[in-house]
């Protein structure tokens, strides 16, 4: 579902509960769109997320990890001015609409007492995220500035006055006396209707929130008992993450009208990391490594356009002997042969002597003519070895930008570092000079661990650099090795020398997911023990070669990969 107005509720109440009283004690803005407050509070530690981003605006308590700007941006600079070491008095809702009002408690410059709080409208590509004095209503600052041109109804820059957006229609379904709506005109309207008058009546309601209530409010006769019900849900949450075959959605509850694998997890925060882990983190990518995906882009269509020529070459240089024949036959006839001449045709002695047609230039000699048929010749047969060079080492080289490509669909942003460090270590990349300071060695990032079901550990690289080091030289020799048969994917290790059937089918489905053929289906996947990989002498980074492995087909399952990255419980 979307991150609607009764989700807003919910939220809002495990928020109070959890974040009651918490000191900020770390402000930071790692996106664009995107803030992150790290609250102390019940002797805890929990990083708080603000996103205004236009497709996935929400407020949650989030643990994935992110990766911070050299320089921090404006709007986190203002906010560690005004609210560093401030107090979280209260969270509310405006309604039962998307907006947010964080108050908290501060000292100003001349150490007195100041409110100031903290908005965040989730309207979509309006979305934003506004700090405002509490005692003059006056914006302090913003994540986006939007001017009177670009919105008539409210001008938020810094120093305006904060206006409230349009009030949402409808009425505060967990506060509105429901027998005051018109359920009789409800029942009359067609069932395609019946969504949209819900959305109408219903303050925050989203599409989805209405479709199921639609389906519950099936039993006319105890109608209000069910909406009410279904509104009390927000107030005791069984969040619950469903993956259908094409879609996924996280509700308050579970929903009867979503079709696909239900799983229940134990907060709201816990549940939007889940389901916006993967789209969240696609769209970081995409907007953090902009410019390396365009120049990985570049480099393939560079690579395919050179193959195609080389291929083209090569087929040019299988005709290599007709140029010889030609030229064999010119000084065998040669005393046929006139200046002047642009064409001849004699018996070709090659073929039964039938009559070949034979080109000259009348600029030249007779002799010089065949001459040039064999100098065609001879230049034709000495490319032969160059072009297979050539291609091999094009080929090899579209392979690798092709692993890398397959590497960044998969990566999280904190991933790019790896893949920029990589791609300027091989020289494909620019190393910015650092003047006289020495330049650190560079780190490099950490697999991602998941738990099998028995709780085995298995470690996923997500890039050629941590591959190499989980492979080479983190895993023990008798650890298994899998990964997807002849397609760009991620390396995996299981950390068991004899790992059980169930440990091995789940790390090949890991294999399966974190590769380029994670929307197949039945992916062929490798697997062997460390000890029999090698890496060849002068190989690219994450390239090894192994024989003697067995293989199995797997599925690639998004509610596997999302479960076995939580440890299990001890018993």
């Amino acid at each position: 579902m979307a991150f609607d107005g009764l989700m807003t509720h919910a939220v809002v109440a495990e928020l109070n509960t959890t974040l009651a009283d918490g000191k900020i004690t770390k402000i930071q803005q790692p996106y664009p769109n995107e803030v992150i407050l790290t609250l102390r509070a019940n002797r805890k530690t929990y990083p708080l997320l603000l996103s205004a981003h236009p497709s996935y605006a929400r407020v949650q308590i989030t643990r994935v990890p992110y990766a911070n700007p050299a320089t921090p941006p404006n709007f986190a600079m203002s906010l560690r001015k005004y609210l560093d070491g401030s107090i979280l008095e209260k969270i509310e809702q405006v309604e039962s609409d998307r907006i947010l009002r964080f108050t908290f408690k501060s000292r100003n410059e001349l150490g007195d007492l100041q409110q100031l709080c903290l908005i965040v409208e989730l309207m979509g590509r309006h979305s934003n995220v506004i700090l405002v004095n509490q005692e003059t209503n006056k914006i302090l600052d913003l994540i986006r500035h939007v001017s009177l041109s670009q919105n008539r109804y409210r001008f938020l820059m810094p120093g305006a006055d904060y206006v409230n957006p349009p009030a949402a229609s409808g009425v505060n379904g967990f506060t509105a006396d429901l027998t005051d709506l018109d359920w009789l005109s409800y029942y009359n309207l067609p069932e395609t209707e019946q969504p949209h008058w819900l959305q109408t009546q219903f303050q925050g309601m989203g599409r989805e929130s209405a479709i199921e209530l639609q389906h519950r409010l099936l039993d006319h006769d105890h109608y209000l008992t069910i909406v009410q019900d279904f509104f009390k849900q927000y107030n005791q949450a069984t969040p619950t993450l469903t993956i259908g075959p094409k879609k996924s959605w996280f509700t308050v509850a579970a929903y009867q009208t979503l079709v696909g694998e239900q799983t229940q997890l134990p907060t709201l925060s816990e549940l939007l990391d889940q389901y916006y882990l993967h789209k969240a983190q696609r769209d970081r990518v995409q907007q953090q490594g902009g410019a390396l995906i365009h120049f990985i882009r570049n480099e393939i269509q560079k690579d395919e356009k050179k193959l195609k020529k080389l291929q083209q070459t090569l087929k040019t240089a299988d005709s290599a002997d007709d140029y010889r024949i030609k030229g064999e036959i010119l000084t065998t006839y040669l005393r046929q042969v006139e200046r002047g001449m642009t064409e001849i045709t004699l018996d070709n002695y090659y073929a039964d002597n039938q009559p070949i047609k034979i080109t000259l230039s009348n600029q030249l000699t007779p002799s010089k003519n065949a001459q040039k048929y064999f100098s065609k010749y001879q230049k034709l047969r000495n490319s032969v070895a160059y072009v297979n060079d050539q291609m091999a080492k094009t080929e090899a080289e579209l392979q690798y930008f092709n692993t890398i490509m397959a590497q960044i669909e998969i990566a999280a942003p904190k991933d790019l570092v790896d893949i920029k460090e990589e791609l300027q270590a091989e020289g494909y990349l620019k190393t910015k000079k650092s003047g006289a300071k020495k330049q650190k060695r560079y780190k490099i990032s950490e697999p991602e661990t998941f738990y099998a079901s028995d709780g085995t550990r298995i470690f996923v690289g997500k890039n050629n650099y941590q591959n190499d080091q989980l492979t080479l030289k983190k895993a023990k020799k008798t650890d298994i090795w899998l990964h997807v048969k002849n397609i760009p994917g991620s390396h995996v290790i299981i950390d068991a020398s004899n790992p059980s059937e169930t440990t091995l089918k789940e790390a090949s489905k890991l294999a399966a997911y974190f590769s380029k053929a994670r929307l197949s289906a039945s992916v062929p996947v490798d697997y062997i023990q460390v000890k029999r990989i090698r890496k060849p002498n002068g190989a690219k980074p994450g390239f090894v070669i192994y024989e003697g492995q067995q293989t199995l087909y797997s599925t690639p399952d998004e509610a596997l990969v999302q479960k076995l990255r939580q440890k299990p419980s001890q018993a």
